[in-house]
């Protein structure tokens, strides 16, 4: 049953973005780009590139088309760093806010259904499982990454 856990532990996520990429088709938005606006308005506006990259889990090199894309459709602001001119940070705009709770909306119901039938220790525990098991593989990657 052990040897299971790390193809469900793929499988979920998968899962998830499956879904919210079906529901949130209508309203035009790649999955780059709608995971883009949604970490970045849970991080919270004025975020370097690098950072927001970080927190997707790609390459700031990567990230830097899908912020062209939102960039041209008026979606994002890209403006220098008072700190350091090399860093760009990246704002949302007036225009992302009905967007941004419409994802919002879209990726709630779907929480809901796919939580459907646990209750809140269940899913309490469950977080602190995901937290747990996040930790050692932060741990475990950033043993690896030092030891080269």
């Amino acid at each position: 049953m052990h040897q299971d856990i790390g193809l469900k532990l793929s499988r979920v996520p998968r899962l998830w973005r499956a879904i919210l990429d079906e529901r949130l088709a209508p309203l035009e938005l790649t999955q780059t780009r709608w995971v883009t606006l949604y970490h970045l308005s849970k991080m919270g506006d004025g975020q370097p590139q690098c950072d927001l990259a970080r927190s997707i889990g790609v390459e700031a090199p990567s990230l830097v088309r899908t912020l062209d894309q939102l960039t041209e459709q008026g979606l994002i602001e890209r403006r220098p760093s008072d700190e350091d001119r090399r860093t760009k940070r990246v704002y949302l705009t007036d225009k992302a806010t009905p967007l941004l709770k419409k994802i919002e909306t879209v990726v709630e119901q779907a929480r809901v259904e796919m939580i459907e039938g646990l209750s809140d220790d269940d899913v309490d525990q469950l977080d602190a499982i995901l937290t747990r098991i996040e930790q050692n593989g932060q741990r475990l990657l950033s043993r690896s990454s030092c030891e080269e």
